[in-house]
């Protein structure tokens, strides 16, 4: 089940509101609360995966288990040198049925090329959102290892941090201290729950609106033959990909975080307009936020950081970004393109910054834009065709007809999504409401249209992928 489905618009997210406000009435806690939202998050998950859901419960039991494990054993003084290895053991079981689903296939693939061995293995099917609940509960046992956060102790609402539905299957990554007392009790007033169907609608308009239109102009250029490929299509069938993917993550993160609101959980940003960047660097403290927190915090600063190995700290760091992303060789090319590329900043800083800023931003995103056409490419064969149409390397025309069909066709919405992808429609909007307060109610007025729009576009949607929800 997807945010952008008429089932979930339509009948899960009424419903499951419905009761979790009757469960307010019934009581003063959050106790019959929390359950309605972990009974409906469970029931949201194995909608899309009856089965793997055992796969999450157990990794999610596990560090339930360790955290007591931890929190007993720092309330013994010779229990001590007891942690590491309990934390050790959750970092294994956690990482290996990570590896199990996502990562054998491509492993054995691999080993059997090297040594010219047919290995026959069948990869399983990916758990939706396994490499987001993994991180979000391996998180937990280092914070509480770490003394950063405290130990939940009542497995219920454990487990409703890790399948909590709004972030479970495409983040934003959550960290256990961030939510923590609002697990235990929460404000839930109707100024909140208005900011979350706002929040919501707008993601739901990025997502059905402009994630999808600008998706369906980048199939019909780049899933064709590449090796006749115009250069023109190239650069016009990548920079609609570069607004999808925008859009469809942004997105799902704006309707996350909105719904989160509805319920009282306060969810922290994870994208701030990354396509005004003026750096690589700036780009990635802009671009899914929670994911950088995440290696920087456990990977990053543990490996020394800035202060010993740098180089091969962001290496490191980047090789697994990009193999996080995918069981694919041009994700680990995506991961080091990146890595080499913040390194070059990193000691080209003060050069850099003496560039016009006009300049700097325009190459940011040349560079952002090919990128994107790595991390697109999953067969080899066919990146290497895109990188010479990109490169104005075939041999055909830098235009054809194809191209041209498809620019006249969708060229209108570019100007949309350079707009909608900047800050601009949201400062305009708040300095005119702040201008003039009593116009407030053309933001309801607003909200309503867009979710009717999406409604429209729904009933008779074919292309509808969340491009993040199996990874």
């Amino acid at each position: 089940m997807v945010f952008s489905s008429l089932v979930f618009l339509g009948l899960y997210l009424p419903v499951i509101l419905l009761l979790y406000f009757l469960s307010l009435r019934l009581s003063d806690n959050f106790k019959i609360a929390n359950k309605v939202v972990l009974a409906g998050s469970l029931f949201f998950y194995s909608w899309g995966e009856p089965l793997w859901i055992v796969a999450m419960l157990f990794t999610s039991t596990v560090d339930y288990i360790n955290g007591r494990r931890i929190g007993a054993a720092k309330e013994q003084y010779n229990g001590l040198g007891r942690l590491k290895g309990i934390v050790i053991s959750s970092i294994i079981i956690n990482l290996g049925i990570l590896f199990f689903f996502k990562y054998l296939g491509f492993a054995l693939e691999n080993i059997g090329n090297i040594f010219s061995v047919d290995i026959q293995f069948t990869s399983p099917d990916l758990p939706i959102g396994i490499s987001f609940y993994t991180f979000q509960s391996l998180s937990y046992i280092i914070d509480v290892y770490r003394g950063r956060t405290g130990v939940q102790k009542n497995y219920f609402d454990y487990i409703l941090y890790v399948s909590m539905f709004p972030q479970l299957v495409a983040g934003p990554i959550v960290r256990y201290s961030d939510i923590e007392q609002q697990i235990r009790g929460r404000t839930v007033t109707m100024s909140d729950f208005g900011t979350g169907v706002q929040r919501f609608c707008i993601g739901l308009g990025k997502k059905v609106v402009l994630a999808n239109s600008a998706g369906s102009a980048a199939v019909m250029l780049l899933d064709g033959s590449l090796t006749e490929l115009p250069a023109l299509g190239a650069w016009l069938g990548i920079t609609f990909f570069t607004f999808q993917i925008y859009f469809d993550f942004s997105g799902y993160s704006d309707m996350a975080i909105g719904i989160g609101r509805m319920f009282g959980f306060k969810y922290n940003e994870n994208f701030r307009h990354p396509y005004i960047s003026t750096s690589i660097t700036e780009f990635w403290r802009r671009w899914h936020i929670s994911l950088g927190a995440f290696f920087r915090d456990f990977l990053y600063i543990p490996l020394g950081g800035n202060r010993s190995h740098q180089v091969r700290n962001i290496l490191v760091v980047w090789f697994l970004t990009g193999l996080w992303h995918g069981a694919s060789w041009n994700f680990i090319a995506w991961g080091m393109y990146y890595g080499v590329l913040l390194l070059i900043e990193k000691h080209t800083a003060s050069y850099l910054a003496k560039i016009p800023v006009a300049i700097r931003w325009a190459v940011t995103m040349l560079i952002v834009l090919f990128g994107w056409g790595l991390f697109y490419f999953v067969d080899p064969t066919r990146l290497y065709h895109f990188i010479r149409a990109f490169f104005f390397m075939n041999p055909t025309p830098i235009i054809d007809l194809k191209t041209s069909s498809v620019f006249f066709q969708f060229f209108w919405m570019i100007p949309i999504f350079i707009i909608g992808s900047s800050p601009m429609p949201g400062k305009l909007f708040n300095k005119l409401l702040a201008e003039r307060p009593k116009l407030d109610f053309i933001r309801s007025i607003l909200v309503a249209a867009l979710l009717a729009v999406c409604f429209m576009l729904l009933v008779g949607e074919s292309y509808n992928p969340f491009l993040y929800f199996r990874f």
